[in-house]
């Protein structure tokens, strides 16, 4: 009898490959050798080459990309450990002005910073070529249209799209229940002022984005803030435990993808969220900006998905997914859909009539999901990418978060290093980040930053933190 060594033959090249992957020979996002060219190193069959692949892929250490090969995945436990849950103070807060946030958007806007800081694509990701052919064809088309308001609610051709895109997230919103904004901060502020007045309570996450910190303290309302869990986002017993203490007007989260964890809230927390507040007839505002950039297989349903009651006002944009530059967002704000209306009428009139266009043409026939495809893997390897840099860069006690998708990874440092202190430092060196301070209401988290991922690795990027994680390290020993 001749014995079958096939089995043996890709075992064995598969433990090769995974003792090279282990040691470092192959590092993440690294494309390893085509079946032919392994073929011919090893001396298999194709047959053989292609079960080994497969054995690694099914032991999660590499994975298939269509037309392109088989790729080192990215894995954490090269990297720093992880946060644990936050504890913010859940005392009722007046929130301070924040003079830092000025001088982290100003460094944002020069060319010879490295853009660590505002959470921002890259223009070399984002389809511009074919943004830029889909605009000038629609204005062409639209001539006069284009120079004119586009009234609220807005453009219906993209009102259409995001009511079609909608059933990818467990939603069936129609057009008419959607109004589109310049921008999700936009969508968001709108929201705020129409459930609450000066004076009232939002619960809010913590760290939470300052952006929406800044925007509640501008209308003169407080907050309470929530602990977040590292993985699952907003702590609930917490917020049950704050409605219970506090007369909360609005709860505002971001259950896909918080910035700056970038975690994401379990469905059956996310139902328990929005039935917790609906007993209470409390809004809740949902920031879903970060919802298409998920590194999972399947796209994460909204908390509006299970609202029952219209008492969920949903808020996106396509700022972070396509065009920043265009400020087109939109809001589904459910009962408070004519408080909403009025207030986007008084507040910018109209949202910009080409871009609007621009973005349901590109949505309709542009190829959005094809290009989200490749983008979410840029941004699964830039995370895993920084991650493993900060790990060998930064000082001893430095934790990190594990996104779940978007852009941005939070960096806790050693409890001795100010991060308002390495902000100038950096900055002193061409170098933007953004300090923990400012995602509390009250400058917490003064220890940590928020590095952005979205720039494609060079060296300069690779010598950039390393630089920060020198700093890091010299500010820790002070």
């Amino acid at each position: 009898m001749i014995q079958d060594t096939t089995g043996l033959l890709y075992e064995n090249l598969a433990s090769q490959i995974a003792r090279m992957i282990d040691s470092g020979g192959f590092k993440s996002g690294d494309r390893l050798p085509s079946l032919r060219k392994t073929c011919v190193q090893h001396g298999v069959s194709t047959a053989t080459a292609m079960q080994a692949y497969m054995t690694l892929e099914n032991r999660g250490l590499v994975e298939a990309r269509p037309k392109s090969g088989f790729f080192v995945r990215s894995r954490w436990s090269d990297t720093a450990p992880e946060h644990r849950s936050s504890k913010p103070s859940t005392k009722v807060s007046t929130i301070k002005a924040k003079s830092l946030m000025g001088k982290v958007f100003q460094a944002a806007g020069k060319p010879d910073i490295i853009p660590f800081g505002a959470a921002c694509p890259s223009a070399d990701v984002l389809p511009a070529e074919k943004l830029s052919l889909i605009l000038r064809t629609v204005d062409r088309r639209n001539a006069k249209r284009s120079l004119t308001y586009d009234m609220p609610p807005g453009c219906e051709a993209l009102r259409r799209q995001v009511s079609i895109r909608s059933l990818d997230w467990g939603d069936h919103l129609q057009p008419d229940e959607i109004i589109t904004t310049v921008g999700c901060m936009e969508a968001l502020n709108l929201c705020i002022r129409a459930v609450a007045k000066p004076g009232d309570i939002i619960a809010i996450e913590s760290p939470s984005y300052f952006g929406v910190i800044e925007s509640i303290r501008e209308l003169g309302m407080r907050v309470v803030e929530i602990p977040m869990h590292p993985r699952d986002g907003m702590d609930l017993n917490a917020l049950e435990e704050a409605l219970t203490k506090h007369k909360i007007a609005a709860c505002l989260s971001v259950p896909n993808f918080n910035n700056p964890l970038g975690c994401c809230m379990p469905d059956e927390n996310k139902k328990r969220l929005v039935g917790m507040l609906a007993k209470r007839k409390i809004p809740l505002i949902e920031d879903d900006i970060y919802g298409d950039l998920h590194f999972g297989p399947s796209r994460p349903r909204t908390a509006k998905s299970f609202d029952r009651e219209g008492l969920v006002m949903l808020c996106s944009s396509f700022t972070k997914t396509l065009a920043p530059g265009y400020r087109v967002g939109w809001v589904a704000p459910g009962r408070f859909y004519e408080r909403v209306l009025n207030l986007k009428f008084t507040n910018t009139v109209a949202t910009p009539t080409l871009q609007q266009l621009a973005i349901a043409e590109f949505l309709k026939n542009g190829g959005y999901d094809r290009y989200l495809r490749g983008v979410r893997r840029f941004y699964a390897e830039q995370i895993q990418r920084f991650g493993e840099a900060v790990s060998q860069s930064f000082p001893a006690g430095t934790t990190l978060s594990r996104p779940a998708g978007g852009f941005v990874l939070w960096v806790g440092l050693p409890k001795s290093c100010d991060a308002v202190e390495l902000h100038d430092a950096a900055l002193e060196r061409n170098i933007g980040i953004t300090p923990g301070p400012l995602f509390s209401a009250t400058h917490g988290y003064k220890n940590f930053i928020r590095l952005t991922c979205a720039q494609p690795w060079s060296k300069q990027i690779e010598r950039a933190l390393s630089v920060l994680g020198d700093l890091a390290k010299r500010l820790s020993k002070d």
